[in-house]
């Protein structure tokens, strides 16, 4: 079962609302329901960027249903799906929320930053393998991946989504 968070409510809590649904929930897929409500908002945020492309490039690209970058961001989703859940469930101003929150701040910062500034070398550096004159070495055989990181906007899309998620899922099913 899941890491003890059923037995937080003693005073039956989650005995009305349909314990029976929650129980499949949980188990549904990983036993855990912050965990299932994390990876939903990923999965929703991998959706989302489906559509977009779809919509606004009117191409079918079935790489983003895997791949990084892009709006919304499903790292912002996943962790902050993760930390309002844990918010929700276990205190606002429990030990467990602060490290969720935090977590996610530095996940955010390294997507709208870090990954962001990779993602905009990568393309400087695609460009330099493009006009190679001479002979490429073997380095420059596969080109680099540009789309990397996110724009801030993107960051807080993917941070509603993952808030809205974990923050309906924690009172749906707790």
């Amino acid at each position: 079962p899941c890491a003890g968070w059923r037995n937080s409510w003693p005073d039956g809590r989650n005995e009305g609302r349909g314990s029976r649904m929650l129980k499949n929930a949980v188990d549904f897929l990983t036993g855990n329901l912050i965990l299932n409500l994390a990876i939903l908002a990923w999965a929703l945020a991998q959706v989302i960027k489906f559509v977009i492309t779809l919509i606004t490039k009117h191409k079918l690209d079935f790489r983003n249903i895997l791949s990084s970058g892009g709006m919304p961001s499903s790292h912002s989703a996943f962790v902050c799906a993760c930390a309002s859940a844990m918010g929700a469930m276990y205190g606002w101003t429990s030990p467990t929320f602060t490290l969720a929150a935090v977590v996610a701040i530095v996940v955010m910062y390294d997507a709208a930053n870090v990954r962001k500034a990779a993602g905009e070398q990568a393309k400087i550096l695609n460009y330099i393998m493009e006009h190679w004159t001479e002979m490429k070495p073997a380095l420059f055989g596969k080109e680099l991946k540009e789309l990397l990181g996110h724009t801030p906007f993107q960051v807080l899309m993917g941070g509603l989504l993952g808030i809205g998620v974990g923050l309906l899922g924690a009172w749906w099913f707790a």
